[in-house]
C-alpha cells in the first residue's frame, strides 16, 4: 500500500461523522460490544444456576425434591449434576435455542397451566415426553458430556449393565431410551418399553 493510500485510509477513520470521528465511533463500538457481550453471557450463565431454575420454574416442590434423592445430587465422589448440566446444551447456538424453548415453562406458570402441584402432575407426561424427544434428537448430548460408552469400564460395571450398554451402542440407542426417570419420578401411567416382558 502506498503512503498516500495509508494516509487516505487513516484520514477516513479520523474524519468526523456529524460530531465524532469514525475512529472514535469504532473504539466506542468495540468496547461497547465487549461490555454488551460480557453482560449478555453473564446473564445467560446466571439463568443456568440451580437457584434460578427452582425459583422461576414450577419445580421447587416437585422435580427438584425428586432430584435431591438421586445419585446426580449426592454421591460418593461429590460430583453433582445441576439442572443445566442435564437440560441445557453447552454449545452457544443450541443453548440459545433451549433457553427460548424453556420460556414455554414460564408461560405455563403465568397462564396457570402448571401453577399448582396438581396441574403440574396432570401435565407431567406431556412435559416429560417433550424433554425425552429433545434428548433423543440430540443423542442425549447432555448425558454424554459426562458419560460415554468409550469411558465405561467393563470391570466396574455389573454384567447386565455392561451387556445392555453394548447392545444399546450396537443398536444406535441413546441414553434416554433406557434411562427415563433417572433424576425425576416417572409420570403416572408410564411404562418403560420392554417392561411387560420383564414381569
Amino acid at each position: 500500500m502506498t503512503a498516500s493510500g495509508k494516509s487516505g485510509w487513516w484520514a477516513a477513520l479520523r474524519r468526523p461523522s456529524a460530531k465524532y470521528s469514525l475512529l472514535a465511533l469504532l473504539v466506542v463500538g468495540f468496547f461497547g460490544g465487549i461490555l454488551f457481550w460480557g453482560g449478555f453471557n453473564t446473564g445467560m450463565e446466571a439463568t443456568n444456576a440451580m437457584k434460578f431454575c427452582i425459583a422461576c420454574h414450577e419445580m421447587r416442590t416437585t422435580v427438584y425434591e425428586e432430584y435431591k434423592t438421586t445419585i446426580h445430587y449426592s454421591n460418593r465422589t461429590g460430583v453433582r449434576a445441576t439442572c443445566a448440566d442435564c437440560h441445557v446444551p453447552r454449545d452457544w447456538t443450541n443453548k440459545m435455542i433451549r433457553k427460548v424453548r424453556a420460556s414455554y415453562e414460564l408461560w405455563g406458570k403465568i397462564t396457570g397451566k402448571i401453577d399448582t402441584p396438581e396441574k403440574f402432575e396432570a401435565n407431567r407426561m406431556a412435559m416429560a415426553e417433550r424433554e425425552w424427544a429433545r434428548m433423543r434428537a440430540t443423542d442425549s448430548i447432555e448425558c454424554r458430556n459426562c458419560h460415554s460408552f468409550e469411558a465405561m469400564s467393563q470391570e466396574a460395571q455389573k454384567k447386565t449393565a455392561h451387556k445392555k450398554h453394548v447392545e444399546a451402542r450396537q443398536q444406535g440407542m441413546t441414553c434416554i431410551d433406557c434411562h427415563q426417570g433417572i433424576a425425576h419420578r416417572l409420570p403416572r401411567g408410564f411404562r418403560k418399553p420392554g417392561a411387560e416382558e420383564e414381569e
